[in-house]
């Protein structure tokens, strides 16, 4: 998902605005590892709060892109450290994917890592082409069960988050569907269009254009409130498929020896600098809502999402190791 550069920069200037808070973190220039490519969501989460915690401290944030399946490669730097606070990684819920998918992890995911706080939470989108004819979730369900094992659904690749979701979907619906993996979303999305697949849940970034034009129908959000980026899509939740709801979250983790002093003060950083308002704002109209955390809450739901894909793995019968 990409933000245009006039927008970042809006948004870089918003946060940059009002009274410096006095801070004791940071004290020397930090490194934020970031697990997918320039331009990704996750990178532009990450130059936001790099940008900010730059400009309140005056100390230098380098953004180091990481790209590789399931941030692996970059969680073995961070595993490898000092666990100082000075070494980051900005992630998202493809952490915990990777920890229910993969066997054979070079770390262990919930003692290497210290999960530092959230920052920005982003829902999928359930999407299809208006002429495959389902206008509701429960229309979608209903016309997949009375065609089993000929619909198909997209992914922007195996055990991505997009696979999971709609893994989930599937499990959850009692769905007979078959699993069709994309190198990435655009690919997905101009299939979806032209009914080569039936339907995905997308990154709602790239989707939400599309929506608006009219060359896909949304059906529903897969977190548990709408978004203001599509206020009229209702959550797939309360229109079909009841306890229904995936967050593409995003968050900082540090090495697993850091600190809780330490850790403490990286979590104030982070929320004074997500919950600006006018931030905030900005961000949500284009479907991501800053969202901070403590250490505690973002270690229960990371651990909590573990346990869930773990499930969902185990039922698809998903294996890539």
């Amino acid at each position: 998902m990409r933000i245009s550069t006039l927008a970042l920069a809006a948004a870089f200037a918003l946060a940059t605005t009002g009274t410096t808070h006095a801070q004791t973190y940071p004290t020397k220039p930090v490194r934020i590892l970031v697990t997918f490519s320039a331009g990704s969501q996750a990178d532009v989460l990450a130059r936001l709060v790099g940008g900010k915690m730059s400009e309140n401290s005056g100390e230098q944030v380098v953004v180091d892109n990481r790209p590789s399946a399931g941030g692996i490669v970059a969680g073995q730097i961070i595993m490898n450290a000092s666990p100082d606070g000075y070494t980051l990684i900005m992630h998202s819920n493809a952490f915990a994917v990777s920890a229910a998918l993969y066997t054979k992890l070079p770390y262990d995911s919930l003692k290497d890592f210290v999960a530092v706080g959230q920052v920005a939470s982003v829902p999928y989108v359930l999407v299809v082409a208006p002429a495959l004819g389902p206008k509701s979730v429960r229309e979608l369900i209903a016309l997949a069960k009375q065609n089993p094992g000929k619909f198909s659904f997209g992914s922007a690749g195996t055990g991505s988050g997009t696979h999971m979701a709609g893994e989930q979907f599937k499990f959850m619906a009692s769905l007979d569907a078959v699993h069709i993996p994309y190198k990435g979303t655009p690919e997905a999305l101009v299939d979806t269009m032209a009914m080569r697949i039936q339907f995905w849940l997308s990154p709602i970034g790239p989707a939400m254009s599309l929506v608006k034009e009219g060359r896909l129908l949304a059906l529903g959000v897969s977190t548990s409130q709408r978004t203001p980026a599509l206020p009229d899509v209702p959550t797939i939740a309360e229109a079909g498929l009841a306890g229904y709801e995936v967050d593409a979250w995003f968050g900082i983790f540090a090495p697993g020896r850091t600190p809780r002093a330490v850790v403490n003060q990286i979590n104030a950083a982070i929320v004074r600098i997500v919950n600006v308002p006018e931030l905030k704002d900005r961000m949500r109209v284009q479907g991501v809502v800053l969202k901070s955390s403590t250490p505690e809450e973002f270690s229960k739901l990371v651990a909590s999402d573990i346990a869930n894909y773990s499930k969902i793995v185990k039922a698809a019968g998903i294996k890539v190791d």
